[in-house]
């Protein structure tokens, strides 16, 4: 079946449909669930169907020159003529099929993760738009066309980011992101009118063949071109210095934080560089900040990653990283390298969220159940998952030795061929073989940071104790810790287990008990429990027999679901003694035997 390039319009224009009937549910009867769990992912499979009929009919044509697909002029003014056009060729197809692939699997995801949300038709609208803008952003046949997705990209980024704004840190964080963005933008419009000054043109195609008689290889105005050019990929890509942004975009919903780190936003920069390869092949000196930037931000972001306990904040430091290999090879002049890294980049990175996704809803549904206020994205609060979650632990695993560059894992690859090059290039600027050396540094560490995760989250004892539940704050405080299991196979299905089959005890003194004098107050208590109400009681001068505890503490104890209270409490008993820290001695003596 053959299908015309002409026809590409119709990947932008499904996902647009979605945005205003989503929209408009969002706006009208945004209670109709159904309705946009149909709409928002449909849209975007109907886009990938079309991307892979097009990228056939083009594979099996032979044709080996762009195909350029006019919709309209749009600013006609004297000389300046520019038009509504696409493109489509081997980049922009490759781009397509990760922008549309990887976003249809992540609309997916959200159906069951965003679901109870009371924003799901917003949340929706908000993700097909901003589909709609990285397509045009990587279909856009001119500068200004693709200034469009640019902004737009942007736009969404501070509506997904800050989705949740009525929590101050997360309206902040999505300002962060979208004035961090225009910096790199400045860079863009500086970069867009100079061309305009020195060129006459902001067609890709025409840019590429007027430069090479119109500016001088290696001179001012080339150089200064693409460095504004990469000021804005910088900005947008998280390049040093204005990576600061990303790491505060996971203020957002983790579906989100996946679309911008793995599928879209991110990769604009690299996608920008590699589209204008004709003018950073024109700019030695260019190139070359590009490589030292790129080589400089993997390692940098590498040795963050490996102190952060937040599970999300270790992935977005590594998409940082990550980012700055691909700046490195298209840098280095390995534009099919970089591009390769993006494309692999793209799925593990995306797996890697997702799995971290059903992650945190698993321990939010745990404390939520009991009761408690522990941050359920602290590594330090998870601990031996992957009895429970076999399914993402499985998946998280291949995500992690791919990223970690094992053999014969997508990963390794893609690295391989980005050191391979700057190692090359090493032999014609020495510059390069410190470069080359920096990226083998952050590949060791990468590996380093991923397997600590992995580890944290899925093998080891958790290593703090939870400060909200005086009942459970011993030397076997984990022993009524509760996980869950989520099944993809079978949806969300939650089974609440107690730490009798879930998380192994530390032993006692090693360090990860609670062994200290401990006070409890009404600033600790839990506030969502009616049974804390009025001021906390005391057990005067009665002292805690399990542990070495030995501080006053409240006899109030979080109210736990009547379905837990037996496991969980019988556990207690019959190991740890009795269940109440203000038991006598002699109670507490005769219910351990």
């Amino acid at each position: 079946m053959y299908v015309s390039a002409d026809l590409i319009w119709l990947a932008v224009a499904l996902p647009l449909a979605g945005f205003l009937l989503n929209g408009a549910l969002a706006i009208w009867r945004p209670t109709s669930k159904t309705a946009v769990s149909v709409i928002g992912p449909a849209v975007l499979l109907g886009a990938f169907a079309v991307v892979l009929l097009v990228f056939r009919s083009y594979a099996l044509s032979g044709i080996a020159t762009p195909v350029l697909v006019r919709l309209w002029s749009w600013v006609p003014a004297g000389s300046l003529q520019v038009d509504l056009s696409f493109v489509v060729d081997r980049l922009s197809l490759v781009m397509l099929l990760v922008v549309t692939g990887v976003g249809s699997l992540i609309h997916l995801f959200s159906v069951g993760y965003m679901k109870e949300d009371p924003g799901y038709a917003r949340y929706f609208a908000y993700l097909n738009l901003f589909i709609v803008f990285m397509l045009v952003l990587v279909l856009g046949a001119s500068f200004p066309v693709l200034f469009i997705g640019w902004e737009g990209v942007g736009l969404c980024s501070y509506l997904l980011i800050g989705f949740w704004f009525g929590e101050k840190a997360n309206a902040d964080a999505g300002k962060k992101a979208f004035l961090v963005n225009r910096i790199g933008d400045f860079g863009f419009l500086v970069a867009m009118f100079l061309l305009w000054t020195s060129v006459g043109s902001l067609d890709f195609a025409r840019v590429a063949e007027l430069a090479p008689t119109q500016l001088a290889a290696g001179g001012t105005m080339v150089t200064l071109i693409t460095l504004f050019l990469f000021l804005g990929c910088a900005g947008k890509s998280a390049q040093i210095p204005l990576y600061v942004w990303l790491p505060d975009a996971m203020a957002g919903p983790t579906p989100v934080s996946a679309l911008i780190h793995a599928a879209t936003m991110v990769t604009a920069g690299v996608y920008l560089v590699a589209r204008t390869n004709f003018l950073f092949a024109m700019a030695p000196l260019s190139s070359t900040v590009v490589a030292g930037v790129g080589a400089a931000t993997a390692l940098f972001a590498a040795t963050i990653g490996l102190r952060q306990y937040d599970i999300k904040k270790v992935l977005a430091y590594s998409t940082v990283s990550q980012l700055g290999y691909m700046f490195l090879a298209v840098g280095t002049g390995a534009y099919v390298a970089g591009i390769f890294h993006l494309v692999t980049h793209a799925f593990f990175k995306a797996l890697l969220f997702l799995g971290a996704g059903s992650v945190i809803h698993s321990m939010h549904h745990a404390y939520h159940a009991t009761h408690s206020h522990e941050d359920a994205q602290d590594m330090r609060n998870m601990g031996g998952l992957r009895r429970h979650m076999p399914w993402t632990f499985a998946l998280m695993l291949i995500a992690t030795l791919a990223i970690a560059g094992i053999p014969p894992f997508s990963g390794f690859f893609s690295k391989d061929e980005i050191l391979a090059a700057a190692f090359a290039r090493g032999a014609e600027l020495p510059l390069f073989r410190l470069f080359w050396l920096f990226g083998v540094a952050a590949a060791a560490l990468t590996a380093f940071y991923m397997a600590r995760l992995m580890a944290m989250t899925f093998f080891t004892s958790p290593s703090r104790c939870p400060t909200d539940r005086p009942n459970t704050c011993s030397s076997a405080w984990p022993s009524s810790s509760p996980s869950a299991d989520w099944s993809p196979a079978g949806g969300s299905r939650w089974r609440a287990r107690s730490c009798r089959r879930g998380w192994p005890r530390p032993r006692r003194g090693s360090g990860r008990s609670c062994s200290t004098s401990t006070t409890w107050t009404s600033s600790t208590r839990p506030r969502s429990s009616a049974r804390f109400a009025g001021s906390p009681r005391r057990c005067s001068g009665r002292t805690s027999t399990r542990g070495s505890s030995t501080g006053v503490v409240s006899r109030d104890r979080p109210a736990w679901p009547a379905r837990w209270a037996g496991s969980v409490l019988g556990s207690r008993r019959g190991r740890w003694g009795s269940t109440s820290p203000c038991s006598s001695p002699a109670r507490s003596a005769s219910s351990s035997s």
